[in-house]
Order: C-alpha cells, then sequence, then structure tokens
C-alpha cells in the first residue's frame, strides 16, 4: 500500500490503547484518523494525545467516523460491539484483544468472519506466537514426554493460570490430538500420586512486577527441552497488534490468526 493505513482505534483512553497512541505517531505506516473512548468518558471530545500536530479529536461513538481500513480494540464487550457493527456495515477488517465475551457475542464475531477480516488474540506479543508454533510442532514431535507450562507475572493479576499459558496449552493438546480440557492438571497439593500419562501440567508464580513469561518443558529420560518467553516491556503487545493491523489490510474476509502474520511477514 503506497499510502499509509487508515486506522481507528476502538478503546483509546485504556491501557492498550494508550500504549498504540505513544507509537502509532512515529510509525508511517499509518494514519489515525479516529479514536473511540466510552461514552461519558472525560477523553470524550479531547484533542488525542500524543499527537500533538492533529485535530483529531477522541468520538464516543462512531457516527462521524471517516474512511478506515482497520480497527484495533482493546475496549470491552459493549464498545467491541458497536465497533463490529460498523466494520460489517463497512467491511472493515478488525483486530481485536478484548475479552470477557458473553456467548452471544462470541457467535457474532463467529458470523462476522463470513464477512470481513478478524484477528483476535488473548496476546500480541509476537514472540509467544512464536513460541506456540514452536511448541506444536514440539509436542507432535515427542509425544511420550511429560509437558509442565509454567508461567510467571506481576502481583496484581487475577486470574491464574494465564489465558496466554492456556492457549499454549490448547497448542500442545491439539498437535497431540487431544484436548486441554482432557490434559491439564492445573494444581498439584498433598499426596498426588504419580504423574499422569499424557498430562499438561501447569504452575503459577505471581510477585513484584513481572511482565510476563512463560516457559514450556517437554521432559524425556535423560534430557529436557525448554521453549521460553519473557516480556520486559508492555508496548510488545501495541507493536504486535499494530503488525496484525497492517498485515490484515487487504485479507479477505476469515478468522485470521497471529501466526499467520508470522508465516507470511509483508
Amino acid at each position: 500500500m503506497t499510502r499509509p493505513v487508515r486506522l481507528a482505534i476502538n478503546g483509546a483512553s485504556g491501557r492498550m490503547g494508550r500504549a498504540l497512541l505513544d507509537l502509532v505517531g512515529k510509525d508511517p505506516r499509518f494514519a489515525l484518523v479516529h479514536a473511540v473512548v466510552a461514552p461519558g468518558s472525560p477523553h470524550d471530545g479531547q484533542l488525542v494525545a500524543p499527537l500533538t500536530d492533529s485535530v483529531l479529536r477522541h468520538a464516543h461513538d462512531w457516527a462521524q467516523a471517516p474512511l478506515i481500513d482497520v480497527v484495533i480494540d482493546f475496549s470491552s464487550p459493549a464498545a467491541l460491539s458497536s465497533a463490529l457493527d460498523h466494520c460489517l456495515a463497512r467491511g472493515i477488517g478488525l483486530v481485536s484483544g478484548t475479552t470477557g465475551l458473553d456467548a452471544a457475542l462470541e457467535a457474532r464475531l463467529a458470523d462476522a468472519g463470513k464477512h470481513v477480516a478478524l484477528l483476535r488474540a488473548a496476546n500480541f506479543s509476537l514472540g509467544v506466537a512464536v513460541l506456540a508454533r514452536l511448541l506444536r510442532e514440539a509436542a507432535a514431535a515427542l509425544p511420550a514426554w511429560d509437558l509442565e507450562i509454567v508461567e510467571a507475572h506481576h502481583g496484581r493479576k487475577q486470574d491464574a493460570p494465564s489465558g496466554t499459558a492456556l492457549a499454549l496449552g490448547h497448542a500442545a493438546a491439539g498437535a497431540r490430538q487431544t484436548t486441554l480440557e482432557a490434559a491439564a492438571v492445573c494444581s498439584r497439593e498433598g499426596r498426588t500420586g504419580e504423574r499422569s500419562e499424557g498430562s499438561i501440567g501447569f504452575a503459577v508464580v505471581r510477585g513484584g512486577d513481572i511482565v510476563g513469561e512463560h516457559s514450556a518443558m517437554l521432559i524425556g529420560q535423560g534430557e529436557r527441552l525448554e521453549l521460553i518467553h519473557r516480556a520486559t516491556d508492555r508496548s510488545i503487545f501495541a507493536r504486535g497488534a499494530l503488525q496484525a493491523a497492517y498485515w490484515l489490510v487487504g485479507r479477505g474476509a476469515g478468522h485470521w490468526q497471529l501466526e499467520d502474520v508470522i508465516a507470511t511477514q509483508r
């Protein structure tokens, strides 16, 4: 594409939205044309910072949105639903990291993939996408080896195991022709007995300001293979979302994955 990609950010005042704003103003691949915040937000109607040379103001809806090539969404289920309406009406691609969706919205998104290009991920780190691909290959190549997934995050994180750890577990289970529901062991305490053959164990560490660490250990007799990803800067997730958005422009309708992005970088 010879001109910059016309980008809209949904959830522009949130943590990920602000990280995207910090990056997009320095990225010549993009022109930010619309930034949506929640109705009633103190940012509504205010100039978009840090784009100090721009007259773009935050909006609380899509009514006055200009022409858009792709939307990046890190918002809420209700805000995602509104963005999806706009994308479907105008054939715009959508990149989303919003979670906590109910069954009705999941069904809408499943159907939307028949009409527009969608790319959803719980973690937009490109390194984690590579880790998932490597783990899938290793789990399939070493089907008899024990598999343990260890994750570490800051002490304020509310859920365990992390969504990324579970996604890695799903990737490994699928490679071994099973499901994570059937194979997962998420806790061990007391006299647990011997390890169950084919199980996928999870261990969790919480403390300090750890951004995110994920380790997959495949353990055989006399040897061990470890695949590790460590995040040290939260901006990696915003950079990954921008890369995904740039890649998605011009793609056909469907449900695309972050692994598709790293497989066909352009």
